[in-house]
């Protein structure tokens, strides 16, 4: 199985040029924010750009379950301030219905701080918010004047189908949530509890957070019993995406600071063998890595590709 490597890219120009800024790079998995993510407000999405990113994704060789959008930075979907848990929830509902128009079937969230009122209580509040808009997502009819207006073209085909919300690791800051796995596993078991939707929720790993947070990526040793732990405490089988981005940072520092694959804390064994790992072979990889002077996202590639291509020599 030919595996599924990208990066975030930017939708500068308008949402329809990730496609082609994902391409350029030589990814055949890509994530985008579909709006301004260090904002509250957000442009509606134009029905020609809309209509040009499915058709270039349809005629591009990325196959739309392995495109994501990531939620801004603003919510806090753990927050125990009313007026900022509606707001938070609010994008979250609005995140979703972008992404039934762009016919993007996942958005990944973090999981955001619970503040003073202890971690069950940003457990709690973190559930009333996506049990509340994912069910709300179902309720609604999606019949919006942009999607008619979409329909109505008849250019391409226009599917809406269920789109899955992805809790991200953290990386354990203060009266952060999600950084350790049995929490991140309680915290999905309640999901799909509470909004009797099974196949509604997933999980992305993130490298440098789990790392930051004390899971040991270095050594083969150490990716083994950490994706072991993940098998056990969430289950691999919810694993939807890992992000794969090496850390400034030293084991278990709580800082989410990305770096370059193989230039960080981490280490370029470390992604050797997480790359080799049977398990996460089918799952997309994407990299959220610095563009800097040292490297570009197509460098990264490559040196992703080269520990893929290693492998391979290696098992044959």
């Amino acid at each position: 199985m030919v595996s599924r490597i990208g990066f975030h890219v930017s939708i500068s120009g308008g949402i329809s040029n990730s496609v082609d800024n994902a391409l350029k790079i030589g990814c055949n998995t890509f994530q985008i924010f579909s709006r301004n993510p260090r904002g509250w407000t957000a442009k509606p999405l134009q029905g020609d750009d809309v209509e040009n990113f499915r058709k270039k994704l349809n005629e591009s060789k990325i196959d739309r379950y392995s495109v994501f959008v990531h939620m801004p930075y603003l919510p806090n979907l753990s927050s125990s301030d009313r007026k900022l848990h509606k707001r938070s929830t609010d994008t979250l509902k609005e995140e979703i219905k972008r992404c039934s128009t762009l016919g993007i079937p996942y958005v990944i969230l973090h999981l955001g701080r619970h503040g003073e009122q202890g971690i069950e209580h940003g457990i709690n509040q973190m559930e009333k918010a996506c049990t509340s808009a994912i069910n709300y997502y179902y309720r609604s009819s999606l019949s919006s004047t942009l999607e008619s207006k979409i329909r109505k073209k008849g250019n391409i085909g226009i599917e809406y189908d269920p789109v899955m919300i992805i809790l991200e690791n953290s990386a354990g800051g203060k009266n952060s949530l999600g950084s350790r796995f049995d929490e991140l596993g309680l915290i999905l078991d309640k999901l799909k509890f509470s909004s009797g939707r099974q196949n509604s929720f997933g999980i992305c790993l993130d490298t440098c957070h789990a790392f930051a947070a004390g899971y040991d990526l270095k050594t083969k040793e150490g990716v083994s019993e950490t994706l072991d732990k993940f098998k056990s405490e969430i289950g691999l089988k919810n694993l939807k995406l890992v992000h794969l981005n090496d850390s400034k940072d030293m084991l278990s520092s709580n800082r989410d600071r990305h770096e370059h694959i193989g230039l960080g804390k981490i280490g370029m064994q470390g992604f050797k063998e997480l790359l080799t790992y049977k398990a996460v072979r089918k799952i997309p990889f994407i990299m959220e890595t610095p563009l800097d002077k040292r490297r570009q996202n197509h460098d990264n590639l490559k040196v992703v590709l080269k520990l893929l291509n290693d492998n391979k020599e290696r098992e044959n």
